[in-house]
């Protein structure tokens, strides 16, 4: 849906170009905020089932509110011509409510809809956890076939038949895909909510810190757990102990002035699985960095490979048809729902005949093969701007399909193993909220981006030069900034090595089921 919205903006809406891009930038960066808004609810006191539930309704009514903002008279802008339309300051205001319903609403179910698929297998059993890995590959498949229709069908409806139903058949598929979602209420498996994540969390460090001189026992059996099977935090099971950050350990000591009220408190006492959570949040930052790095290199699909394709031949083949150039990016999401089946069926079962892992690569195997991956791609791109600067005959926009297409491989083994592992090694009661995390890094990285351009068109364009990324290509030295991608990607993945080497995994107890 979001495909065509810039257009929406400046030909219904009568906007200027600058005022658009900033509304779409705005509603955009909501969407990618709203999942941790949506992922602590989740975590915290609603559960995911109804966080879905609940947010899928606002989502729904945003969708139903944006399709009559543009089908109603009176509350849809006012055309003179095709494209010559103005729009009242109540009409404007109404799509943009229903946008920001639906930036609300996708944005809060975006990081439960993943993590509470992976809640319906049950660790415990060997044949529903190898099931495990493929719904994450299947389920980052379905959202690339959604994109590609988005991108293809519905711009294309949006063109021809009217942003009416350009708007309206999304409203319907959300409609059905919620019923869908609601028919299966009965057969799900529920994990309930364990409190404020974020408190526990700060609860182990305030203890930890008040206990700065207690010593911590050789023997760890000795730091306070509880002694009943289960762990005290709800929809959670108990986490061994690790032997990392062992500063924290001091919050699991006991001491004598835990009970000088006569009552323990986690604010002066956690148990080892408190800890652990907190650990388990630390070991996954340094993975989360390095996905920023990624972001930041992928995000220049959507704008470097679009200003390189505008200096390139758009027509198909010898004909005069010509080839807008943002549809090129269409090849990407091909590229993803080509190889998904193909990692599926024959990269993991392979993989696994040699590692003799049940998921054939672990999650940190896969993101770290994609980072390589991602760094040919970027060489090749070196490789090919030496022709474009050449200029010796005419490329083809065709000529870009490639690294899509490898982009698009990258995209696969580094998303889905993301996806896989920042719920495996998230705490039990913290998996939405981890998987929020995932989602940060592409904002992050788009502003990763954006800073890089600043300090390369500072340094670049000092004594009169048009600079590496100049508004005439020809003249520039954008095959100079890939580079630096390339050398970005190479670093990012010589970190990633160490931190995969250095990574512990979680060691949970039992099964919650």
């Amino acid at each position: 849906m979001s495909t065509n919205l810039l257009l929406y903006f400046t030909d219904q809406l009568n906007q200027h170009s600058a005022t658009a891009s900033k509304n779409l930038s705005n509603w955009s960066g909501t969407c990618f905020a709203m999942p941790l808004v949506g992922a602590f609810l989740a975590d915290s006191y609603l559960g995911r089932y109804w966080t879905i539930a609940s947010f899928s309704i606002i989502y729904l009514t945003g969708m139903i509110l944006l399709a009559l903002s543009a089908f109603v008279p009176g509350m849809r802008p006012t055309c003179h011509e095709k494209d010559a339309c103005h729009a009242t300051t109540l009409q404007s205001a109404l799509c943009f409510v229903a946008l920001y319903m639906i930036a609300l609403g996708s944005g809060a179910i975006k990081p439960c809809v993943s993590s509470y698929g992976a809640d319906q297998f049950d660790d415990a059993d060997e044949v529903e956890k190898s099931c495990k890995s493929s719904f994450f590959v299947w389920f980052y498949f379905s959202i690339n076939v959604g994109a590609l229709i988005g991108s293809s069908v519905l711009v294309w409806t949006q063109v021809q038949f009217g942003w009416a139903l350009g708007f309206g058949v999304p409203a319907v598929l959300m409609v059905i895909a919620s019923a869908f979602f609601f028919l299966g209420t009965r057969l799900y498996r529920y994990q309930k909510p364990g409190g404020s994540p974020l408190t526990r969390l700060c609860q182990v460090i305030v203890a930890s810190l008040r206990k700065y001189q207690a010593k911590v026992p050789d023997d760890k059996s000795l730091l306070y757990e509880t002694s009943n099977a289960q762990s005290t935090i709800v929809g959670s099971r108990k986490l061994n102990y690790t032997n990392q950050f062992r500063f924290l350990d001091k919050a699991a000591v006991q001491i004598e002035s835990d009970q000088s009220k006569g009552t323990l408190t986690p604010w002066r006492l956690c148990t080892v699985t408190q800890v652990e959570e907190l650990k388990g949040v630390i070991r996954l930052l340094p993975v989360w960095a390095t996905g920023i790095i990624f972001s930041t290199v992928y995000g220049q699909m959507g704008n470097l490979f679009l200003l390189q394709a505008k200096y390139m031949d758009g027509r198909l083949a010898h004909t005069s048809i010509e080839v807008p150039e943002a549809t090129i990016s269409t090849f990407d999401t091909i590229s993803v729902v080509f190889w998904v089946p193909v990692y599926d069926r024959l990269i993991i079962p392979a993989a696994r005949r040699f590692t003799g892992n049940v998921n054939g690569l672990t999650p940190l195997q896969r993101i770290g093969i994609s980072a390589m991956v991602l760094e040919m791609v970027r060489l090749e791109i070196v490789r090919r701007e030496g022709i474009y600067d050449a200029k010796e005959a005419p490329i083809t926009i065709f000529w870009q399909v490639p690294q899509y297409f490898i982009i698009g491989l990258a995209e696969v083994l580094a998303n889905i193993g993301q996806l896989e592992f920042f719920y495996d090694q998230a705490p039990d009661s913290m998996r939405s909220l981890c998987s929020a995390m995932l989602l940060t890094t592409v904002a992050l990285g788009n502003y990763m981006s954006s800073v890089l351009v600043t300090i390369v068109m500072n340094f670049s364009t000092r004594n009169g030069e048009p600079g590496w990324i100049a508004d005439n290509l020809n003249h520039g030295r954008l095959h100079y900034f890939f580079a630096l991608l390339s050398v970005l990607s190479v670093i990012n993945f010589g970190v990633f090595v160490v931190v995969a080497k250095r990574f512990k995994y979680k060691r949970a107890v039992g099964t919650l089921r």
